[in-house]
């Protein structure tokens, strides 16, 4: 029994309008931002002009359609690029967070909160503010591991993620860029400007009977942060052996139950 299924519009074609079919689709598709299936048809495009089913009357063809594939390619990347980063910092997003989060096997994270930054903020204006968020994402990712790297998690509060490290090497990890944020000239940004952070430390720590949660792990430094903030700001809290330990260390509270 014949088929009542119609033919695709493009089954009719002859290489050449074919072609054309590709390029006005793609063109449509990148308008619209569609950036995958604008790249899929001008590759379409591109193979077609390399089969040698074209006539010799359009010898150009092949290098003007890879040279549109690699434009679309860049945009596409591009496009991907602005969507996986915080615009102001030029870190990554939340969105890249918690996709690499749950690919992650083996993270430890630290939660990084800027001490009374609506102070600075009311005291010097946004516009410092702004510069003070660009110059604390720079100072978290110095000498951060090859495979770490730092995420704005919301507001003044980033995410360092160090994958594969051992637990007290997060700790001291989180300590160094606290140090950093803490001894940098801020008065060569504005005369009067200090700025701390507080940094909550959850290490990724293997337990056979359960799966890894990246965000019981989130929550988790989120708690050892309030710690921090609560024991006075500029600390690193972190958990060990049940007990709320901080860096640097506190005279006469160097721990306390867990919350």
């Amino acid at each position: 029994m014949a088929s009542n299924r119609t033919a695709p519009a493009t089954g009719a074609l002859d290489p050449q309008g074919l072609l054309a079919a590709h390029e006005s689709i793609a063109n449509e598709l990148a308008a619209q931002g569609d950036w995958r299936r604008a790249y899929e048809h001008l590759r379409s495009a591109l193979e077609l002009a390399r089969s040698g089913q074209l006539q010799c009357a359009h010898p150009h063809i092949p290098e003007q359609y890879r040279l549109e594939v690699e434009r679309l390619r860049r945009e596409r990347a591009q496009a991907r690029h602005e969507s996986l980063t915080d615009a102001l910092t030029a870190t990554y997003n939340r969105r890249y967070l918690d996709r690499r989060l749950a690919e992650l096997t083996a993270p430890s994270v630290a939660l990084v909160d800027l001490d009374l930054f609506k102070h600075i903020n009311d005291r010097f204006g946004h516009r410092v503010g702004d510069q003070v968020l660009q110059r604390v994402v720079g100072l978290l990712q110095e000498t951060l591991p090859p495979d770490a790297f730092c995420a704005r998690y919301g507001g003044e509060e980033f995410v360092l993620v160090t994958p594969g490290v051992r637990p007290e090497e997060a700790v001291t990890l989180a300590a160094r860029a606290r140090a950093r944020v803490a001894e940098f000239p801020w008065s060569h940004v504005r005369p009067g400007l200090s700025v701390t952070v507080s940094i909550g430390v959850a290490p990724f720590r293997r337990d056979p009977g359960r799966r890894h949660d990246p965000q019981e792990q989130l929550v988790e430094a989120d708690v050892m942060l309030y710690a921090a903030k609560g024991a006075g700001r500029n600390l690193v809290a972190h958990r060990q052996h049940g007990q709320v330990r901080f860096v640097p260390t506190l005279r006469a509270r160097t721990t306390r139950p867990c919350p």
